[in-house]
């Protein structure tokens, strides 16, 4: 199960059907992204493809010694400029393969729109998502959801300094699908079980609706299209899970200290591209860098390290790179010199690149833990998500509302998970936390985000046990090593989704929170698990599926979000389910995977 090596074949496929010769390749906006995230520009070129264009660009050339392959989503949009394209084709010839599948109509529309018989193939492949990690999928989509409440808005009753009150107050109904993104998602989530050949059994979580509505969209599209999900029949069915962010609200809102995590949440990773315009100082060829672990072994070798960890492993990298590094004053006496020189000069330049992006990722990382007092705050962090003190755990959240060099997005954070973690304590300071936001100049947009958090995943709306108090001495702290400035970080805190997925394959996933989908329960433990998050998936429970993985022999699993989540994102999630206004987070996108 590898969603990455999945969509690289299509790919290969697709290039390889249409022959030999100089080729375009044909895209939309989405298809583009998708095959950005497994092959580069220079991967591709070699393969005979030297021009990539986009469907709805109007400026096209004709270039009749090119073959046309066309790589498209199946939307009334791309049908519409496929068939004014055939009518005057500017190719010799038009290899046409749609994400996922389409109509018998469409296609009758594309045949009769041929008069000129450039069609040489039409076909589905079902790539039809972004392929993050190999055991790691995003749809990349904002606001999937909207809550409508009874009683008053809960966004307008925020400005009270009462949160608690007014949250308790707003009667929601729940909250429910945009029919576009239910639609959307139905369709990545079957493109991900036909890329991967499985038909599911299907378990969804019963405290969510629209964890039951995606469960049964996906279900009508498998009866509906089921010669094509005529898989091999294996001893134990696969499974696909439909979870819900709502049930785990923490997890988005809390610092990470794993490198792929960390660069998301204080760079911002968008489609493996990162933002360094902003850097102070920076070098003009370092503005945006990508990091793929495809093409990046220092990356793909430390992207589940440590920041410790990855500082050390930075340092070896600069000592390899100084020994390789070719001598200022290199002889070239003769041809075998010169060839020597040319030969390693490729390797060189390309080890020269990585080491001078990732010393300048990591220094900015490290720019913002200190700028930012982030061990400081991570610790205060850990502290609300994991122990069980209330009374240290408030005197910590006030002792850095004070400090003036906690930025104003990780002060809000603080109260947030404050709000979360104790909020049915007897002896609550909610109501004071808010009022130190507010004398810290916090502004409005973000002090009503703290009720939002908890409308969106209190406990009213969570269907498990989020939070499970743990015995404080029995927390080790962990010491991170190898950085200068990180000496101490606590990374004690495991997402609801490890707890989830352990009881899943130990076979004791209460069907009462996780019913089957019109079937009877498995009583084999499965093997091939699909997790999908509404709402968004985070690389914490990326990181906790890839150790998952490796942990648990026979077992197989790929987890999925609407998009892929860091703080910013989720608030820009929560906000827009909230209000229905999809209005940004300061410093944010529209898109999950920006900054």
């Amino acid at each position: 199960m590898n969603v990455t090596l999945a969509v690289k074949q299509y790919v290969s496929k697709m290039i390889e059907s249409s022959g030999a010769g100089m080729k375009v390749l044909l895209m939309d906006k989405e298809t583009t992204s998708i095959v950005s995230m497994v092959y580069t520009q220079s991967e591709i070129l070699q393969k005979e493809v030297y021009l990539f264009e986009r469907i709805d660009s109007q400026n096209r050339e004709s270039m009749k010694h090119l073959k046309a392959i066309c790589f498209l989503r199946p939307t009334t949009e791309n049908v519409e400029h496929l068939i004014q394209e055939l009518r005057r084709p500017k190719y010799s010839v038009y290899f046409i393969y749609f994400s996922n599948v389409i109509s018998k109509s469409e296609i009758k529309a594309l045949a009769e729109a041929d008069e000129q018989e450039v069609v040489a193939e039409v076909q589905e492949f079902y790539g039809d998502f972004i392929a993050v990690n190999p055991h790691l999928f995003s749809l990349n989509l904002q606001g999937v959801a909207r809550v409508r409440a009874l009683g008053g808005c809960c966004v307008s009753c925020a400005l009270h300094v009462l949160v608690f009150v007014c949250v308790c107050l707003c009667v929601s109904q729940g909250r429910s699908w945009e029919p576009s993104m239910l639609h959307r998602c139905t369709q990545g989530l079957t493109s991900v079980l036909l890329a991967l050949k499985k038909c599911p059994m299907i378990r969804y979580q019963l405290s969510s609706d629209m964890s039951k509505r995606l469960a049964e969209s996906v279900k009508q599209i498998i009866t509906k299209e089921y010669e094509l999900f005529d898989f091999r029949k294996t001893e134990v069915p696969p499974l696909l899970l439909i979870l819900d962010r709502s049930d785990d609200a923490i997890t988005p809102l809390l610092n990470q200290w794993t490198y792929q995590a960390m660069v998301h949440e204080l760079l911002g990773l968008n489609n493996n591209r990162i933002d360094l315009s902003r850097v102070p100082g920076i070098s003009k060829d370092l503005r945006e860098v990508v990091l793929s672990a495809e093409n990046d072994e220092f990356y793909a070798n430390n992207l589940y390290l440590n920041f410790g960890e990855i500082g050390s492993n930075i340092k070896n990298l600069m000592e390899d790179f100084q020994k390789k590094k070719p001598k200022g004053q290199q002889k070239l006496e003769s041809i075998s010199d010169m060839k020597a020189f040319v030969d390693n000069y490729p390797q060189f330049k390309k080890m020269s690149g990585t080491v001078s992006k990732h010393v300048t990722v990591v220094g900015e990382l490290s720019r913002l833990v200190s700028e930012r007092h982030l061990m400081e705050v991570s610790e205060v962090e850990q502290e609300l998500a994991c122990q069980n003190d209330h009374s240290s755990a408030q005197q910590s959240v006030r002792r850095l509302l004070q400090n003036p060099r906690v930025s104003e997005l990780d002060a809000v954070r603080l109260v947030m998970l404050y709000a979360l973690r104790y909020e049915r304590h007897s002896s609550s300071i909610l109501p004071t936390l808010m009022d130190e936001l507010s004398r810290r100049g916090v502004s409005e947009r973000h002090r009503k985000m703290v009720s939002c958090v908890v409308e969106y995943g209190g406990k009213r709306v969570r269907g498990s046990d989020l939070i499970t108090p743990t015995d404080a001495v029995a927390i080790t702290k962990q010491f991170f090593k190898g950085l200068k400035g990180v000496e101490n970080v606590y990374t004690q805190h495991q997402p609801l989704l490890h707890e989830t997925l352990d009881q899943l394959v130990k076979g004791r996933l209460k069907d009462s929170q996780f019913p089957y989908l019109g079937a009877s329960s498995l009583r084999d433990r499965p093997q091939d698990i699909v997790v999908f998050v509404i709402g968004g998936a985070t690389y914490e429970e990326a990181l906790t599926v890839y150790n998952m993985n490796r942990s648990t022999p026979g077992v197989r699993m790929v987890l999925g979000g609407s998009s892929v989540l860091n703080t910013k994102s989720f608030l820009e999630e929560v906000m827009s389910a909230m209000s229905g206004s999809g209005d940004r987070v300061q410093g944010s996108s529209r898109h999950s995977n920006r900054r």
